[in-house]
């Protein structure tokens, strides 16, 4: 994925100040077309799980309503870009490593 979306810190930030108007720790403004956008705004809204924490689907769209009101795309774009995974029966996701995605 790395590879896929090559992203300086200046384009990160400029992306994260644009996007998040009230701070990190706020509400986003919208969530972007552009899928270089989406995922640095991705590696910052994946930091608010914790990793290994099983979420039952409902607490996931808790977290996510906060940021965003399209929460079910938020949460399926994890899934698709591989932040988050989602057990079989869609009932249970976790994050495994955010780490590596926010280098």
């Amino acid at each position: 994925m790395e590879d896929r979306f090559q992203v300086t810190e200046l384009e990160r930030e400029k992306v994260l100040k644009n996007y998040f108007r009230k701070g990190l720790n706020g509400p986003l403004d919208t969530f972007p077309s552009k899928d270089k956008r989406k995922y640095i705004i991705a590696q910052e809204i994946i930091k608010r799980f914790e990793v290994g924490k099983v979420y039952l689907e409902k607490e996931i769209n808790a977290i996510l309503k906060e940021i965003h009101p399209d929460f079910a795309t938020i949460r399926r774009f994890f899934i698709d870009y591989g932040f988050m995974n989602r057990s079989d029966d869609g009932k249970e996701y976790w994050v495994e490593n955010y780490e590596a995605e926010a280098k």
